[in-house]
């Protein structure tokens, strides 16, 4: 396990008004701390009057991150009117699943996982159907089952909050969960929560979106991963892709092509996430 005093990766997200000397000011604090800057991204709305968004990988070497965060806050955030957060490379990020009876994303997810390409812990896969129970077992991932009706949905949701709380999960990823989650739930956890759907231009919506799509004769089809909020299916977008379709192709086509593109979606989408790449601003997001 990795000593505190070890070097260690910080990733540092920022925003702030945009205004002359800000990469100057962060560069400084750290080079004052000895620490090497691996790598820097920045995004300006507006040189003049915008914001200003920036991503900087820290190699640094620091006994106490309490006061290393309260200085940064007091030398630099303060007086620049800074929004920002700081991640450390030897903390990983506990994720959980969230499935019904879909299985092509959350088979992704745990190949990619297993692989290594996904560097999280996945303490937990809750879901309203049995059908995936054994995928998950092999992997030695606990399970577990909630089924939701009418009747029930509220306190399922409350026994899918006390999970996460006790398995102390720091984002949820919905791979193809088909339930609404309330407003209460989505409010505990603001930006954490992923989600994967279709999103055709035209949009279609229903039980039965490829046959729809099929029967209109769309010529893209694609997928949208978003941060969940209380507008269904409206919330920061961090990742989408669409692949090009003709008459030739028949709705198991469809289907399947739609279905790839929204394992491909997800996956990059989590990565950027885990990687702490995505600033939300308002409902839009800035990924570097």
């Amino acid at each position: 396990m990795q000593k505190p005093s070890d070097p260690t990766i910080a990733c540092l997200l920022i925003c702030c008004p945009d205004r002359p000397g800000i990469v100057a000011g962060v560069s400084m604090f750290f080079f004052q701390l000895g620490a090497n800057i691996l790598d820097a991204s920045q995004h300006s709305t507006d040189p003049r009057e915008g914001l200003f968004f920036m991503r900087m990988e820290i190699q640094l070497e620091v006994p106490d991150r309490v006061q290393l965060e309260r200085s940064f806050q007091q030398q630099v955030a303060t007086p620049l009117a800074m929004e920002w957060h700081i991640h450390y490379s030897d903390q990983r990020k506990r994720m959980a699943i969230m499935v019904s009876s879909y299985d092509h994303c959350l088979m992704e997810l745990l190949w990619r996982w297993r692989s290594g390409e996904l560097a999280v812990d996945i303490p937990l896969v809750i879901s309203n159907h049995t059908v995936l129970e054994k995928e998950c077992s092999a992997l030695n991932i606990p399970f577990h089952y909630l089924p939701v009706n009418a009747e029930n949905k509220a306190a399922q949701e409350q026994a899918t909050i006390r999970l996460l709380q006790e398995h102390q999960v720091d984002f949820t990823v919905l791979a193809r969960y088909m339930q609404i989650l309330s407003p209460h739930f989505v409010g505990l956890y603001p930006q954490r929560i992923i989600n994967i759907h279709h999103s055709f231009l035209p949009a279609f919506a229903g039980a039965r979106p490829y046959l729809n799509a099929y029967t209109r004769g769309v010529k893209l089809i694609g997928a949208t991963a978003h941060y969940v909020t209380n507008e269904l299916d409206e919330g920061p977008i961090i990742e989408q892709d669409v692949a090009r379709v003709s008459h030739k192709h028949s709705v198991d086509d469809l289907v399947m092509l739609g279905r790839d593109i929204e394992r491909q979606v997800l996956s990059r989408a989590i990565k950027a996430h885990i990687e702490n790449r995505v600033i939300v601003h308002g409902n839009k997001t800035i990924v570097f």
